[in-house]
């Protein structure tokens, strides 16, 4: 099947390129009431799949409760705040950053650290909140960190478990994520539900503590301007986490869900696509819409940006 185009960019009123992509958003009752393309044909979530993975991560004995989890299940910048909330969660272990599997990486905007004489370091990497939980919960089932990013250690193998009861789907194939933790391909439409399950979840479950952790501190989900932090701050309740190569789910607080993947992994697809989506739910307003506004490298005006294209009736 081939993807219809769902974004168009748009240049001094030429149609200058377009986006071809699928989504999906599921009704309260987990229905599917808006789609485009194949949404049963398995992805790769890529950092979509975090809150997802977090949910796996909460764990008794690990201290992760609202910045820390919140971090565990976000793609930080690398800031001071996000760097001491990642620390907190490996001296609880009695481990350091030299523990961490995370390529190096520089902050972002990395400007400033560079003219302070810094250098890229792997807890800056935007998933070391992630790992560093993985690692924490090795040492608290005592399971060796050694090889924690293996496919078949104890702390992926829980994960994997994790994501394959939320989307109500076997892993379809196993990848390597960017930061060397296996990424398991899912549907759109099984990537939605699990956003609906962690969305919906009775009080006092890992995945509500999810849920709330992200929702109270969306800064350490994506930094103080990311697209999610800013779309978190803007719709109250509403949980928002996005990936590479053009991934984005959202989940209301009554449970409708939205799953999308731009086939051409262009992320300034995802914003105008989820603003018409949010529009036909009913959230709508100028601050969403500045939110999801996506601008032309060198617009001269409003019009010069990229606009959702798929009839949303």
């Amino acid at each position: 099947m081939d993807s219809p185009v769902i974004a168009e960019a748009v240049r001094s009123g030429f149609v200058e390129s377009r986006h071809r992509g699928a989504f999906v958003v599921l009704d309260t009752d987990g229905s599917p009431t808006l789609r485009a393309g194949d949404v049963q044909r398995p992805v790769f979530p890529r950092s979509s799949a975090k809150p997802l993975q977090a949910v796996a991560l909460v764990h008794p004995v690990v201290a992760l409760a609202g910045q820390t989890l919140a971090i565990t299940a976000g793609s930080h910048e690398g800031q001071p705040y996000h760097v001491a909330a990642v620390r907190e969660i490996l001296r609880a272990a009695g481990l350091d950053e030299t523990c961490l599997g995370t390529p190096a990486a520089l902050p972002w905007p990395p400007e400033p650290y560079l003219r302070q004489g810094g250098r890229a370091r792997s807890i800056l990497m935007n998933c070391s909140g992630q790992h560093a939980a993985m690692l924490a919960v090795c040492v608290a089932e005592g399971w060796t960190t050694e090889g924690y990013l293996r496919p078949g250690h104890p702390v992926q193998l829980r994960v994997r478990a994790a994501l394959e009861e939320l989307t109500g789907e076997r892993t379809a194939h196993l990848g390597v994520d960017g930061c060397g933790v296996p990424v398991p391909a899912f549907s759109l439409l099984g990537l939605a539900r699990a956003f609906q399950r962690l969305a919906t979840a009775p009080a006092g479950t890992p995945a509500a503590e999810v849920a709330a952790a992200m929702i109270a501190h969306p800064r350490f989900v994506a930094g103080t301007e990311g697209f999610d932090t800013r779309l978190m701050q803007t719709v109250p309740g509403l949980l928002a986490k996005s990936g590479a190569e053009g991934m984005q789910c959202v989940a209301l607080p009554d449970g409708r869900a939205l799953a999308l993947s731009v086939e051409d992994g262009a992320r300034r697809a995802v914003g105008p696509v989820v603003a018409a989506v949010l529009r036909r739910l009913g959230i709508a307003g100028p601050e969403v819409e500045a939110v999801c506004r996506s601008r032309l490298p060198g617009a001269k005006t409003d019009a010069d940006e990229v606009r959702a294209t798929v009839a949303l009736s």
